[in-house]
């Protein structure tokens, strides 16, 4: 059960930040290309919700895998558009004036709560593949 509350909380998390975080993009503008408009609209965004969702039912395996795949491939996302490659979207290239200050502060809060996020699928998994003891 504490598995489904924090899970649920960290997508909730996920969910909000990014949004700020998309807000921000759309604002300033900072274009996506499709790829990257597919992957945050498939990823990013709808299969955490649905991991959430599952870490309540008895698909709560499939949830935390769902869980921890979605959520990394968003830090990795991030890591790599935000840190790594010098484009309209690198930290570096957008300013902390007005609505670059959200995309700044939102990009780095991703990459802290995608952390935890991946935290909490791996407490998952570990947690439910414990072979029962047989007394």
């Amino acid at each position: 059960m504490k598995i489904a509350q924090y899970g649920t909380i960290i997508v909730v998390i996920h969910a909000i930040i990014n949004g700020l975080h998309g807000l921000a993009h759309v604002e300033i503008p900072v274009s996506l290309s499709l790829l990257q408009s597919l992957f945050v609209g498939i990823v990013i965004f709808p299969i955490p919700m649905i991991a959430a969702v599952l870490l309540w039912t008895q698909f709560y395996r499939i949830g935390s895998w769902l869980l921890l795949s979605s959520i990394a491939a968003s830090l990795l996302f991030g890591i790599y558009n935000h840190l790594l490659v010098i484009s309209p979207d690198h930290l570096s290239q957008v300013s902390f004036t007005g609505w670059g200050l959200l995309f700044q502060i939102t990009a780095i809060l991703i990459l802290i709560v995608d952390g935890f996020g991946c935290w909490i699928g791996i407490w998952a998994l570990k947690t439910i593949q414990q072979p029962e003891k047989v007394i």
